[in-house]
């Protein structure tokens, strides 16, 4: 089988290597494994590689660079717009060379790809929405536009679009599917933790606005201020770094508030089986790594009610869903702090619950998609 992959993830090559966000990556090499020949259209950067960025694992892959495409200003815009030609001549000849069309949205380079597949209705295709797939959400237009066209059963033939979360009134295109980082060989029965004292709390993804990193300063400020023993530490890199650094300098939280920077899955797993809280105060999220990666290893997650994460929390039984506000997020989190044995069983059941999905039954799951 000859795979495809239309992709706006970065790409940087390394000794001959192919490198890309890990968790992506990590993720494509379980589909390869049930391909005979890979051919990933997708933009590169001369950036080198980082702790968080790994290779891709198969014997015959061949990479056709595109640019990539932003609309964040005026000239910017105007300058994609005249690339988008040649993208479209690019993606439309590799999809008459292949037998299965992999489709990441959403992105400016996915709704291309969505665009084109149109006009291929007998080609196997699958689409991995990574986005908030819920209908009611606030979306960009080309989010929007993505949704519409994927989940169209007369435009779009032969595909299986996976989607975070169960959403009432979808089509037969849509798949509810989810991801995984941890094998069953890396499960174990976490730590019962105290709740008492000298509490950490861990924020886990890229710092910028999106994830609301500041939010998440502030919050553990206000806990601080009425008396509670904690730690936070930031695992993740960004724009937003120097205005967080400013801000915990100027508020006297620097022997409680630490920036890591990104660090490897060994690292990060360390940090989870030490950890008690992970806080994640997302304006938009999919199926959010962090929050199941953090409950894989018993640590309560601390998140907004966006997508999928209501119903991955169990609606409080699992974790802590807040409002972006810093005096109600903080008065919720200290009302479950006096609950300490409703802490341990929370522990317990995010543990439980995140260690159905392995890397193993993510593997099953991707076979039969190649063979639908």
């Amino acid at each position: 089988m000859k795979f495809l992959i239309i992709t706006h993830v970065k790409h940087k090559f390394e000794s001959n290597n192919i490198l890309a966000y890990a968790p992506y990556v990590r993720e494509m090499n379980i589909w390869f494994k049930y391909v005979d020949e890979v051919t990933i259209v997708a933009p590169k950067t001369s950036e080198k590689s980082s702790p968080i960025d790994l290779e891709y694992k198969h014997p015959k892959i061949q990479f056709k660079e595109i640019p990539s495409l932003e609309f964040t200003s005026i000239k910017k815009a105007f300058l994609s717009f005249l690339k988008t030609p040649y993208i479209f001549f690019v993606i439309f000849n590799a999809f008459r060379k292949t037998n299965h069309i992999h489709l990441r949205c959403p992105g400016n380079i996915g709704l291309i790809g969505s665009f084109i597949q149109v006009l291929f209705p007998k080609t196997l295709k699958t689409a991995k929405y990574a986005g908030n797939w819920d209908p009611k959400a606030k979306q960009p237009l080309s989010y929007r536009l993505q949704k519409k066209i994927l989940s169209n059963n007369f435009l779009t033939k032969n595909i299986q679009v996976l989607v975070y979360g169960d959403w009432k009134k979808q089509t037969k295109n849509i798949k509810s599917f989810f991801t995984a980082t941890f094998t069953n060989n890396e499960k174990e029965l976490p730590e019962i933790r105290s709740y008492n004292e000298n509490l950490k709390f861990i924020f886990v993804g890229s710092l910028v606005e999106g994830k609301r990193p500041l939010l998440a300063i502030k919050i553990i400020e206000a806990l601080h201020k009425k008396g509670i023993s904690l730690q936070l530490d930031f695992y993740g890199e960004g724009k937003l770094i120097q205005e967080l650094q400013q801000y915990i300098i100027g508020n006297k939280l620097v022997d409680i508030i630490a920036f890591k920077g990104n660090k490897n899955k060994e690292v990060l797993i360390q940090a989870l089986k030490e950890g008690h809280f992970l806080i994640l105060p997302s304006k938009s999220e999919g199926w959010p790594k962090a929050i199941a990666e953090a409950m894989f290893f018993g640590v309560i997650p601390i998140s907004t009610s966006i997508s999928c994460i209501p119903s991955m929390l169990d609606y409080g039984n699992r974790g802590i869903l807040i409002e972006p506000n810093v005096e109600e997020a903080s008065n919720k989190i200290l009302t479950c702090l006096n609950k300490k044995e409703e802490l341990i069983e929370m522990s317990k059941l995010a543990s439980k619950w995140s260690q159905n999905y392995t890397l193993d039954s993510f593997e099953v799951e991707i076979s039969k998609l190649l063979r639908f």
